[in-house]
């Protein structure tokens, strides 16, 4: 019979129950059967499989670590084999397999205590060591080994005149510093040899120790094992089942503290996002990521804070805005939105330095993925900067296509779900929400007005014909047409490309050819120029194109990050020597798929005249696969540009429920759709998209909206 070596309630061993997941065991059994679920072990590194790490607990016994076990991904690990890690046994199976969970203490100060774990016994560390065979004195029963000693006894406890055993050893005492509940605020002292006392000592008053210059966070990889002293905002908190950890910022970066009260119990209650606070703590390295193992943490008021906030801002403001705007290439309708490409800029540069999030909505199509990939060129490199954590990438920017080019409250309310958990059970503020190739229209107002209900920013850039009521919904609106310039020769990559390229200076030359991938035909020549001077021809172009159109619709709801990437960089390409690059092998695909749909399109196609436009028709729902490459909207588009001819030409792709057109002249969408409606009025047609968009209406009445298309189409045209 012992006692535990956490609470001192008398066991049949060395750790109670409630306390058995605050203590880490080292394992010195030779079976998985004498393992203990539930349990924390130290372990190390084996080796890495797709679908996990495998683990060594002990000599003798291996385990898995699941990937999804992991809250990162297995790429971004940076566990060499031999590296020791903290683990938890979760189940030992029939065959012997152990499986493990990922432990977020992965230091042993972290546990409350240690033991030995043999086949038959546990022991404390010092026992085991000694050889003894588990029996204790009353002395030992109260204390654990080394630095996992825990003593129930209150500050003061000692009577008066005993002298400690220990009168010469350093000892642990409570600062009572911080705004929290002992969260960690510990310092260190070492007792004096024992003198007799005299007066003048009885009397004298300890000198305090200096204050701490306050120190900047991009200077602390020097100062690894020092403690420094931090100013700044509380831009995210997080509670793990052992420390809290705290996100700093100051006017130079973000780092990670994590403040320990006990395992799973929140540290500095009172201390939340958006304090500005003073922080103390000793600079450590936790998987190669920086961290700040905190010893104080003080919330700031009145003139403190206000010093902190001035700083901050002054150097977001200062770092922030574009110093002057340089576009990749002179193009009107890119000129017209200086002031807003500047503006959205400046947005996402801004939430990288306070931390926020950045999501991206795109279409899932080849302009949209293309302009995506451009922001994330340039705001990845800055993340990375910003942050100590070596997956912050991953944490921080985010794609998330879009299906169609409303954002509606069906992504609306995704978005603000994730967002709203990412912020209750994980501190994070809320995020600059970014639509690129989609969301510019009325349709999508009701989209951000849920974002705006929870003070979410909202940025989009969409080559569309926007509509008026854009402007009020959003924080920034680059959208040409909104300034009565031409939009007919400009995509939504050429104007995320340019807000991309003074996000980041830096990337401006990985961004020079992008442009030109987004166009299908009459790409303006000074991108093609552009393209051209940083090493791509015309068919490299296509090449990337093709390819990112034909991977934009597999997995459409992913963001591909590193396919994309591939695709289309070519410090990343992919070489197959016996195939030729990445991206021309993938764009062979592309050019056999859609031949084939094409083929049956053109063999099916009803052409007649309606008052001199000659109207091809393709019956979408008989002689398309509706769930097979390519979609509609860009079978439709290949086919009205190998199709048109001198004159007029209008492309109508009537499905079940869905009517798309394309025409040679300028045609409003919205307005061919009242004009439909007013001849079906029992169809329910509606116009999704606005005067770029499609026609929807009931299944029953479509042979009344095809007549009613047909006989709209003269007075809709331009």
């Amino acid at each position: 019979m012992g006692n535990c070596i956490i609470c001192g309630t008398p066991v049949d061993g060395e750790i109670c129950e409630s306390h058995e997941e605050d203590v880490v065991f080292e394992f010195h059994g030779s079976e998985p059967s004498q393992l203990t679920p539930s349990r924390y072990y130290r372990g190390t590194v084996d080796g890495y499989a797709d679908f996990g790490v495998f683990i060594d607990i002990g000599a003798h016994v291996t385990g898995l670590l699941h990937r999804s076990e992991l809250d990162q991904r297995i790429e971004s690990l940076d566990w060499e084999p031999g590296d020791e890690v903290f683990v938890q046994v979760l189940d030992v199976r029939d065959n012997g397999n152990v499986d493990l969970g990922w432990s977020i203490r992965q230091r042993e100060r972290e546990f409350r205590g240690k033991l030995i774990e043999t086949a038959d016994d546990e022991f404390r560390p010092e026992e085991f060591e000694d050889g003894s065979d588990g029996e204790s004195d009353a002395e030992s029963d109260d204390v654990t080994a080394g630095e996992y000693q825990a003593s129930t006894d209150e500050p003061g406890s000692v009577d008066e005149g005993t002298t400690s055993p220990n009168a010469n050893a350093t000892e642990t005492v409570a600062t009572g510093s911080g705004t929290g509940s002992g969260s960690g605020s510990v310092a260190t002292e070492t007792a004096a040899p024992s003198t007799p006392a005299t007066d003048d000592a009885a009397d004298a008053t300890p000198e305090a120790e200096p204050a701490l210059k306050r120190t900047t966070i991009d200077a602390i990889e020097q100062q690894v094992g020092s403690v420094v002293r931090l100013e700044g905002e509380i831009t995210g908190v997080r509670q793990t089942s052992g420390p809290t950890v705290f996100e700093l910022r100051d006017e130079t970066g973000t780092v990670e503290c994590a403040a320990f009260e006990e395992a799973g119990v929140r540290a500095y209650p009172d201390v939340d996002v958006d304090d500005v606070v003073a922080l103390e703590g000793e600079v450590e390295r936790h998987h190669g990521d920086l961290q700040i193992e905190t010893e104080s943490l003080d919330v700031l008021a009145d003139e403190d804070r206000d010093a902190v906030l001035e700083r901050l801002e002054n150097a977001i403001e200062q770092q922030a805005r574009p110093a002057e705007i340089d576009l990749l290439a002179d193009h009107e309708a890119v000129t017209a939105v200086e002031d807003g490409l500047a503006d959205a800029a400046t947005a996402i540069r801004r939430a990288v330095m306070e931390a926020r999030p950045i999501v991206v909505r795109h279409g899932a199509t080849a302009d949209g993925y293309v302009a995506g990939a451009a922001l994330e060129r340039a705001a990845l490199p800055l993340i990375r900067e910003k942050h100590t954590r070596e997956d912050a990438e991953y944490h921080y920017f985010e794609r998330r296509p879009l299906d169609g080019r409303v954002y509606d409250m069906d992504a609306a309310t995704d978005d603000v779900t994730a967002m709203l958990e990412a912020r209750d059970r994980h501190g994070e503020q809320l995020p600059l929400v970014v639509l690129v190739d989609a969301g510019s229209t009325a349709e999508s107002v009701d989209g951000y007005d849920l974002l705006s209900l929870y003070d979410a920013e909202s940025i989009v850039i969409d080559d569309s014909r926007a509509d008026d009521e854009i402007t009020d919904a959003v924080s920034v609106a680059v959208a040409p047409s909104l300034t009565d310039v031409d939009v007919s020769d400009v995509t939504s990559t050429a104007l995320t490309a340019n807000v991309a390229a003074h996000v980041n200076d830096d990337v401006r030359g990985d961004l020079e050819h992008l442009p030109a991938v987004s166009y299908w035909e009459d790409t303006p020549e000074a991108y093609l120029e552009l393209a051209s001077e940083a090493g791509y021809d015309e068919t490299a172009i296509s090449e990337r194109r093709e390819a990112v159109a034909l991977e934009s619709y597999y997995q459409s709801y992913k963001d591909k990050r590193e396919l994309v990437a591939d695709l289309l960089f070519d410090g990343e390409a992919v070489e197959r020597p016996q195939d030729g690059d990445l991206a021309g092998h993938v764009s062979e695909q592309f050019r056999a798929k859609l031949e084939t749909e094409l083929g049956t399109a053109r063999e099916n196609l009803e052409t007649e005249a309606v008052d001199g436009i000659t109207v091809a028709v393709l019956d979408t729902a008989a002689f398309t696969h509706r769930y097979n490459f390519p979609t509609t909207t860009l079978l439709l588009d290949a086919l009205h540009r190998r199709q048109r001819d001198d004159g007029p030409f209008v492309t109508l792709g009537v499905g079940d429920d869905e009517l798309h057109v394309r025409a040679t002249d300028s045609l409003n969408v919205r307005e061919f759709g009242d004009a439909i409606a007013e001849a079906a009025p029992d169809a329910g047609v509606h116009v999704v998209g606005g005067r770029d968009g499609h026609i929807e209406f009931l299944p029953g009445e479509r042979d009344a909206v095809r007549q009613a298309a047909l006989e709209a189409l003269d007075e809709t045209l331009a």
